[in-house]
């Protein structure tokens, strides 16, 4: 009896191979043949999975932006406004080792992104949701405390923050400005709620 493959378990293989080898050794590092190499697949198996390089590299971003939105989606939905922005904020901010690694990545692939108009497009709509989302959560946790023009400076601020903490955790060792965005966190949210 022949072997059942899942082939979508396949896919996500790949997508974490790929994302490992851009972590430890960016955009270069994730050949056709690196990727089948540390899969321990024969050569060619990939074409049964992803016709190009692009393809999977296009299936990575999305599996990070998954990830993010998977941290969001686990927050408990009981708690108060406040606290549903804060966990929000820190679902996309490099605050473990796990989102540090993500980011290196992101990054990578942001770069990438400037000669790929898909991964382009599908990181424009990953930040119009994401903005959209900041100013409906910013705006629950400040009640009409401010005008609408106030609430979308704060989530631009959030955003830029996030995208500028997620590049600077790289330059440093893993862990060590975690402090730092936790205090950036606490702040946001007492100059939003308070």
């Amino acid at each position: 009896m022949p072997k059942v493959i899942d082939h979508d378990q396949r896919r996500r293989e790949i997508v974490e191979v790929a994302k490992r080898l851009i972590a430890a050794g960016g955009f270069e590092a994730a050949t056709m043949r690196s990727i089948v190499t540390a899969a321990g697949f024969a050569n060619g198996a990939l074409k049964h999975y992803f016709a190009s390089k692009d393809c999977i590299i296009a299936a990575t971003f999305e599996s990070v932006l998954q990830e993010t939105e998977q941290r969001v989606s686990t927050l408990d939905p009981s708690v108060g406004p406040v606290e549903a922005l804060r966990g929000f904020v820190e679902a996309a901010m490099p605050l473990d080792e796990h989102r540090i690694t993500s980011a290196r990545v992101l990054l990578v692939l942001w770069e990438h992104s400037v000669a790929n108009p898909e991964l382009a497009r599908q990181y424009r709509e990953l930040l119009t949701a994401w903005r959209l989302e900041l100013i409906r959560r910013i705006s629950a946790a400040c009640g009409s405390a401010l005008p609408a023009a106030a609430v979308e400076v704060l989530a631009d601020e959030v955003i830029s923050v996030t995208i500028g903490a997620n590049v600077a955790s790289l330059m440093h060792p893993v862990g060590d400005l975690v402090p730092r965005y936790s205090s950036y966190v606490d702040g946001i949210v007492h100059r939003i709620a308070g």
